[in-house]
């Protein structure tokens, strides 16, 4: 099957440290195109990059496409970015990650999971049982595979596996063998401009799927029951914790961290199978659900029990997804994605289940962005009810002016407003430190949430704890 040529010349990346873009980038170096980027700061996905021989340049400017044949965007970057204004004036062909995304999946057969949340762990559970199974496929994640220590991987099987990002409608290119859909919230209204629109756009992606794939959904989820209702001329799988799922859950416990359940799969013929004693090291009812999903995929794909089991048992997570940043005088320390209330609303509930006896669940909210702070902030005010104590982060603003009224201060008062007795505003990440040192006790989880640097926050509030403790 023909792809994109090898020989097409140097292909250059704007903002190539984000996490969707770094991945196409590593992608395509591996298969052997001469690959080369810039972006706005250095972090770990710049210099993971660097480690495998991409040149990355620091800053926007029109030198560093050098002599670069192709141009690669994001929606993020605008058409005044310098790069993108010098490939316009010398002609050269300026493509959006999806659609370069796009042309890679034409050479596989694809496993494209969308949703509004729990895509990226997802991704990741799916990628991890094909591995297990010996399918060794290509794998391209919206966050960092702590087996792959990298958000990609070049597989050797004719098979794919691919986050597809429905924020600005792109993923309408990403034509899945297999499209799985985990849940339909309201997000991105800003671009679709109606909640309709988004319900309509995951329609397009099922329906996208060819006649002899499948749609795996989410049966639990109320927006994506209305979604199987309509579509009309596809083989769908459903997956969940209802009785009627295709695939669901049964006999579900969490101990340690790690969460055991069974897994019944009826087959197109009525008839049940059981694959007993999963252990899943991942605490929670939503991973569960993403782990269904996972399990959909591996039985179509005709991955053998013992197979999924042993797949689970060796999944080492997700980066920024209930992920262990520091622990601290017998309290640890958890840095997370979530940054939307239903995503937050099950971590701080995965949080509960694994928090010891007589510990507390304290959660620290970094809102991201003001927008969307602003168009769900009665959902973000009624989303910490598994938390003890609460504190609220000022806004990460993500390129967005400040909106008058929708701030941290908003968010709090309205927390406190539906009855929680502890929640506050906090500074910065030294006043976090300060405060905890004088407030948390051994068996206490802390939870940074958002999509923003609170993640450095994290990074850095054991070390910073101990400094105010003096030990």
């Amino acid at each position: 099957m023909k792809g994109v040529p090898t020989d097409i010349g140097t292909i250059h990346f704007v903002g190539i440290g984000g996490i969707g873009m770094s991945g196409i980038a590593e992608v395509m170096h591996n298969l052997g195109y001469s690959v080369q980027g810039s972006d706005i700061a250095e972090g770990y996905v710049v210099e993971g990059l660097r480690k495998r021989g991409i040149t990355v340049h620091i800053g926007h400017a029109a030198a560093n496409l050098g002599q670069a044949a192709v141009v690669v965007t994001s929606t993020a970057v605008k058409r005044d970015n310098p790069e993108v204004a010098e490939a316009l004036e010398r002609r050269i062909p300026v493509v959006r990650r999806a659609e370069m995304l796009a042309e890679l999946m034409r050479l596989k057969n694809t496993v494209a999971v969308a949703g509004t949340h729990g895509k990226t762990t997802t991704t990741s559970m799916v990628a991890t049982l094909l591995d297990a199974g010996g399918v060794d496929p290509t794998v391209i994640n919206g966050g960092i595979i702590e087996s792959y220590g990298s958000n990609a991987r070049l597989g050797g099987s004719d098979w794919m596996v691919v986050e597809a990002d429905e924020s600005d409608g792109s993923f309408l290119r990403l034509d899945g063998t297999i499209a799985v859909v985990t849940n339909i919230d309201p997000e991105h209204l800003d671009h679709y401009g109606s909640f309709d629109a988004v319900k309509d756009a995951f329609l397009q992606f099922v329906e996208n799927v060819p006649f002899y794939g499948a749609a795996v959904l989410c049966l639990d989820h109320p927006e994506v029951q209305k979604l199987i209702a309509r579509v009309r001329d596809r083989r769908v799988i459903t997956y969940g914790f209802s009785p009627h799922a295709d695939v669901r859950a049964e006999n579900i416990t969490t101990e340690g961290g790690t969460s055991r359940f069974d897994a019944v799969h009826r087959d197109r013929d009525g008839i049940e199978h059981r694959i007993d004693g999963i252990a899943l090291p991942m605490p929670g009812r939503h991973n569960v659900q993403n782990a269904l999903a996972a399990i959909a995929v591996a039985r179509e794909m005709e991955c053998p029990d013992d197979t999924i089991r042993a797949g689970f048992a060796r999944f080492g997570g997700v980066r920024r997804r209930f992920t262990l940043a520091g622990e601290v005088d017998g309290v640890r320390i958890i840095d997370d994605y979530a940054h939307h209330p239903v995503e937050i609303r099950a971590v701080l509930s995965a949080a509960r289940e694994a928090v010891a006896p007589g510990g507390r669940v304290i959660a620290v909210a970094q809102p991201h962005r003001f927008t969307r702070l602003r168009d769900l902030m009665e959902e973000f005010q009624g989303c910490f009810g598994d938390a003890d104590i609460v504190y609220g982060a000022p806004v990460y603003q993500a390129g967005e002016a400040p909106i008058a009224g929708v701030d941290n201060h908003a968010l709090v008062a309205g927390i406190k407003a539906r009855g929680h007795r502890h929640a506050s505003t906090i500074a910065g990440p030294e006043a976090l430190a300060k405060e905890l040192a004088s407030l948390i006790v051994p068996g206490d989880i802390v939870v940074c949430l958002g999509a923003g640097d609170i993640t450095k926050w994290a990074a850095g509030l054991a070390d910073a704890i101990r400094k105010e403790r003096g030990s």
